[in-house]
C-alpha cells in the first residue's frame, strides 16, 4: 500500500474530521464516568481534564491512522467516500503523521499528569485498534467487530486507572460491558450499510450470514450484555441506583432487539442502533451518579 502525497493540504476542519469527533465523545463519556466510580465522588478536576484531553488526542489519533489505512475501501463506500483522505483533501502521509503525533502527545501527557498505567493502556488501545482490528481482522473475518471492538472498551479502564493507579475487578467489568455492547450496536449499524460493506468487500456479519441470523446474534448479545450489567452489582462496586438503571435500560434494549429480530426485514435496525448509543451513555451516567452518591 503506497502513500499518496499529491493531495493538497486540507484545512483545519478536515483534520478535525480525521479524528471522528462524534465517536470520540461517547468514548470520553465512558472514561469520565468510570473516574467518578473509581474516586467514589468527584475526581480531581485537573485529572479529569488530563484524561479527557489525553483520551481525545489518542482516540483522534487512532481514527486518523484508520483514515490512512482504510483510504482504499473508503473510496468505495458511499458513507465514507467524502472523508478527507479518501477524497484527497488530506494526503495519506499527513493523516498518518497527524495520527502518530496525537498519540505521542496523549502518551506523554498521561505519563506526566496521571500515571504510566493509564498512559500505557491508552497507547495499547490505539495499537490494538490499528494492528489487531484494522489491519488484522476487519477485512478477513466476520468476527472482526467482536474481537476488534475491544479497542473501544479501553476508555473506562483508562479512567479507572488514572484515578486509582491500578487495575481491579470493577475496571474489568467496565471493560466487559463495553465489549459486549459493541456487537449488537455495530451489527445494527451494519444492517443499515451492508451494501457499502459489500462494495468494499468487508466481511461484516450481515454479508456472511442470513438477515435472520444477524438479528438473532444481536438479540443474543443484548441478553448477554444486560445479564453482565446486572452481575456488576454483585461485586459491590455499584449500588441500587446503578442496578435500577441497568435493569430499566436493559429491558428497553432487549425490547428493541426483540422487535428487530421478529420483524420480517431490517426496518427496526435504525432505531435499535440509535437506542444502543443512548443506552451506553445513560448506563455510564448511572455508574457515575451511583459512584458519587454511594447508595
Amino acid at each position: 500500500m503506497t502513500i499518496a502525497s499529491t493531495a493538497a493540504p486540507g484545512g483545519w476542519r478536515d483534520y478535525v474530521a480525521l479524528t471522528k469527533p462524534r465517536i470520540i465523545s461517547l468514548l470520553l463519556v465512558t472514561a469520565l464516568c468510570a473516574m467518578f466510580l473509581a474516586a467514589g465522588g468527584v475526581p480531581a478536576l485537573h485529572l479529569i481534564a488530563l484524561v479527557l484531553v489525553g483520551g481525545a488526542l489518542a482516540s483522534g489519533g487512532a481514527n486518523a491512522i484508520n483514515h490512512y489505512l482504510d483510504r482504499d475501501i473508503d473510496k468505495l463506500m458511499r458513507r465514507t467516500t467524502n472523508r478527507p483522505v479518501a477524497s484527497g483533501r488530506v494526503s495519506a502521509r499527513n493523516a498518518l503523521a497527524f495520527g502518530i503525533i496525537l498519540n505521542a502527545l496523549a502518551f506523554g501527557l498521561l505519563v506526566w499528569g496521571a500515571n504510566p498505567i493509564a498512559a500505557g493502556l491508552t497507547l495499547g488501545a490505539t495499537l490494538f485498534y490499528v494492528f489487531v482490528y484494522t489491519l488484522g481482522l476487519k477485512r478477513r473475518t466476520p468476527h472482526n467487530i467482536v474481537i476488534g471492538g475491544a479497542a473501544g472498551a479501553f476508555p473506562p479502564v483508562i479512567g479507572w486507572a488514572a484515578v486509582t493507579g491500578s487495575l481491579e475487578l470493577p475496571a474489568l467489568f467496565l471493560f466487559a460491558i463495553v465489549f459486549f455492547w459493541t456487537p449488537p450496536h455495530f451489527w445494527a449499524l451494519s444492517l443499515l450499510i451492508k451494501d457499502d460493506y459489500a462494495r468494499a468487500r468487508v466481511p461484516m456479519l450481515p454479508l456472511v450470514v442470513t438477515l435472520s441470523e444477524t438479528k438473532r446474534q444481536i438479540f443474543v448479545y443484548t441478553l448477554l450484555l444486560v445479564a453482565l450489567t446486572c452481575m456488576f452489582f454483585a461485586t459491590g462496586a455499584v449500588g441500587w441506583i446503578y442496578l435500577a438503571s441497568a435493569i430499566g435500560l436493559g429491558l428497553v434494549f432487549i425490547a428493541f432487539a426483540w422487535r428487530l429480530m421478529r420483524a420480517p426485514d431490517d426496518r427496526h435496525a435504525a432505531s435499535t442502533y440509535k437506542y444502543s448509543l443512548l443506552y451506553l451513555a445513560l448506563l455510564f451516567v448511572a455508574i457515575a451518579v451511583d459512584g458519587a452518591v454511594g447508595i
